[in-house]
């Protein structure tokens, strides 16, 4: 029993040791990228930032209803979201099909517009508060910060440099003039020390969505095993009472014992985020979709038909004059529409432009969104719970959260101003949030409510992580050599 005993050990150490020297430079990188995200994240567009550029709605060109703008974009359906904004001086609807494809129709003439000068990008550009000196910078098909997919119905892209303090860049799309992106100068920089090195995203990998997303559960499983084995061969090697003849607790020196005793420290911690890493990426598809299935929304909305039945003369009448887009739908069979201010603010017109849906207005069409279930509780939350929190962003609120009895125990959070459905969180998604983002971003309330408490936690954590790291890297390089 005793050689088998010692056979496994031999073989424990030399795996931590061979993959300490393949991982240490990973943690390394994703304990320090880590710090950088802290403060700058991956360029987005915030919802903030697309008002801003919009211009306010010219209601006097508007003369294409609903309908019309629906048959000309091709739509056999109520499309997933469909809005009257402008594009430029002319007013357009902006529909975005079930099946992701997106098409803008004039509603001057119900013409589809296809594509988008050079010239035209550079004035929509010059519609955004931000713009001093609008000058193009060339056209874009796919680049580091357009990398992904959600941006495939858009592309290519006219870059717009608005000449800003902040160095800010548009990405205006050459198909249908929206504007889908924006960067600034600090982004652009910092993101290489963060996201990118953090998230492996690395253009060539990160366009092969499948291959990227097989590379990063790879590389963190191995790294979660170097992870598991360096904590249990720091555990057979620590003497608490008979210590070693130097009186340490560990028969290390120099940069060896800064790893021994730094894994004992914050072992759990780097084991903690990588495992926790590897569970971002969904492995086996273990926790369900966060959104709405098409047919929920469907059942919702109460309406599946191409067509919009609110009175566009009236809707034009109850607008405010700082309305930039209104946003069209369905609730419970109703007609509505959303019309959305520069600044943020919104008003609510359904049906005969009446006022906004009831708090029974909604739960009564809640109630269709699982049909099979019943509603089990239906809460109005004034404030952030453990669930529902900003971190990095904004929350909506208040926010009503309908419960249901079926086995996956859903909830839907839904914007009691506006009536839309904002997510859908089953078990399997609530469970996410205690796997994933509790220990990987310690998105704590308690935390976040007394920054910079959350800051100095993941700062001392990281600093752990990055003691065991730099000195595996330094005694695993002295290996190689």
């Amino acid at each position: 029993m005793r050689p088998l005993i010692k056979r496994g050990k031999r073989w424990l150490y030399l795996t931590h040791r061979w993959l300490g020297i393949v991982t240490c430079l990973l943690f390394m990188t994703w304990f320090a990228s880590g710090l950088v995200m802290m403060y700058v994240g991956f360029p987005s567009l915030t919802e903030a930032e697309r008002r801003n550029a919009l211009p306010l709605l010219a209601w006097d060109q508007v003369t294409v209803t609903p309908r019309e703008a629906l048959e000309a974009g091709g739509q056999t359906q109520f499309p997933r979201d469909l809005r009257l904004t402008m594009l430029d001086r002319e007013p357009v609807y902006r529909m975005v099909g079930w099946d992701g494809r997106q098409a803008t129709v004039s509603a001057v003439a119900p013409r589809p517009i296809t594509g988008i000068e050079a010239g035209q990008a550079l004035a929509i550009a010059g519609h955004d508060r931000r713009a001093v000196r609008t000058r193009l910078l060339g056209t874009v098909d796919r680049d580091q910060w357009s990398v992904t997919t959600r941006y495939d119905p858009l592309r290519p892209f006219h870059l717009v440099a608005l000449g800003d303090p902040d160095d800010n860049q548009l990405y205006v799309s050459a198909r249908t003039g929206q504007i889908a992106l924006d960067t600034t100068g600090r982004e652009r920089f910092w993101n290489w020390f963060g996201a990118i090195p953090h998230w492996i995203y690395l253009t060539p990998l990160r366009t092969q969505a499948a291959l990227w997303r097989d590379v990063v559960l790879w590389v963190s499983g191995v790294a979660i095993v170097g992870a598991v084995t360096g904590l249990w061969v720091g555990l057979l090697r620590v003497r608490l009472r008979r210590r070693y003849a130097s009186g340490s607790v560990s028969p290390y020196r120099g940069w060896a014992a800064w790893h021994h005793i730094g894994g004992l420290i914050g072992g759990l911690t780097l084991l903690t985020f990588v495992a926790s890493g590897w569970l971002s990426m969904n492995p086996n598809h273990w926790f369900g979709p966060r959104t709405p299935s098409q047919a929920m929304l469907d059942r919702y909305a109460g309406v599946t038909e191409a067509r919009w039945d609110l009175d566009l003369a009236a809707l034009r009448a109850a607008a405010c004059p700082d309305a930039v887009e209104a946003r069209l739908g369905w609730l419970g069979g109703r007609a509505q529409a959303v019309l959305v201010c520069r600044d943020g603010a919104v008003s609510v017109c359904c049906a005969a432009v009446s006022a906004a849906p009831t708090m029974s207005d909604l739960v009564t069409a809640a109630r269709r969104l699982l049909p099979d279930a019943s509603l089990r509780e239906a809460t109005l939350l004034t404030e952030e719970d453990a669930y529902w929190y900003a971190h990095h962003g904004l929350r909506r609120l208040p926010v009503l959260r309908v419960a249901f009895d079926d086995p996956d125990a859903t909830w839907f959070h839904l914007d009691p101003a506006t009536g839309e459905v904002l997510n859908r969180a089953d078990r399997s998604s609530r469970t996410y949030r205690w796997l994933f983002n509790a220990p990987h971003s310690f998105d704590f309330r308690f935390l976040l409510q007394r920054r910079p408490a959350w800051d100095a936690v993941l700062w001392l954590l990281s600093t752990a992580g990055l003691i065991i790291s730099i000195s595996g890297v330094v005694i695993g390089w002295r290996r190689l050599r």
